[in-house]
């Protein structure tokens, strides 16, 4: 593995959210070099830029994203807009690069690396 760090820069204008979130999460993991490992973290950056100019369609805008603090009656919901508005667009991309990505101890790591700029 090399020492220096690999910065990519993604430009969303026009983008989709899903596609989008693929490639992130992809680069990632280090799926896209030919010495992936698993169980390695590469030393990698990546930059979303323009993320509020994403190509988001009608019917995803009511898309459900829910959490569970793990108590009877602790399950919260809200839509992609409704959250988008809150929390704004980065937050949306974090959630669905986070969900793509594997439930382990490396996931917090990696979402790290992960820079967003609206």
């Amino acid at each position: 593995m090399s020492d220096n760090t690999n910065n990519y820069n993604i430009d969303a204008k026009g983008y989709r959210l899903g596609k989008l979130a693929t490639k992130v999460a992809f680069i990632l993991q280090g799926k896209d070099t030919p010495d992936f490992e698993r169980h390695l973290i590469r030393d990698v950056t990546v930059t979303i830029e323009n993320a509020s100019q994403l190509d988001i369609p009608e019917n995803k805008k009511t898309e459900i994203y829910q959490s569970y603090s793990g108590y009877p009656g602790g399950r919260k919901t809200e839509t992609l807009e409704h959250l988008a508005k809150r929390l704004g667009y980065a937050e949306v991309i974090k959630r669905t690069i986070g969900g793509m990505l594997p439930n382990n101890k490396h996931k917090k790591k990696l979402l790290a690396q992960l820079v967003i700029n609206e």
